[in-house]
């Protein structure tokens, strides 16, 4: 009985990480179009201020089937232009159409204090 235990519980362990594996999709990056769509969007003005020469973002998001921009999550170092960005372009329109439901991309921004 300890045995078959043992055994249906190695069997369940081998299936979850099967699974969650199978499920695991590294974030693409988007073509160039979607991209210069999307810094369009955020545009060139920088309404909050740099407190370094550049501040650097990455910005994680699918685009759902209605062609609408969904942020996942943003990293940055400057949390108000965590703010700008998600404001720009979060449930913002664009034309592309993901070539697989629920694909990830990750957009790197980088402004700059000019």
């Amino acid at each position: 009985m300890k045995n078959l235990k043992l055994f249906i519980a190695t069997l369940a362990l081998i299936f979850a990480v099967q699974v969650s594996a199978a499920t695991e999709d590294d974030p693409v990056r988007p073509s160039s179009q979607l991209r210069a769509e999307l810094i369009d969007l955020i545009g060139p003005n920088c309404p909050f201020e740099l407190n370094k020469d550049e501040c650097t973002t990455e910005v994680l998001f699918t685009v759902n089937s209605a062609g609408e921009v969904i942020i996942i999550s943003i990293l940055s170092d400057n949390p108000k232009a965590e703010k700008h960005v998600k404001n720009k372009i979060n449930y913002k329109k664009v034309s592309h159409r993901p070539s697989k439901p629920g694909e990830i991309y990750l957009l790197p921004v980088r402004v700059v204090r000019s």
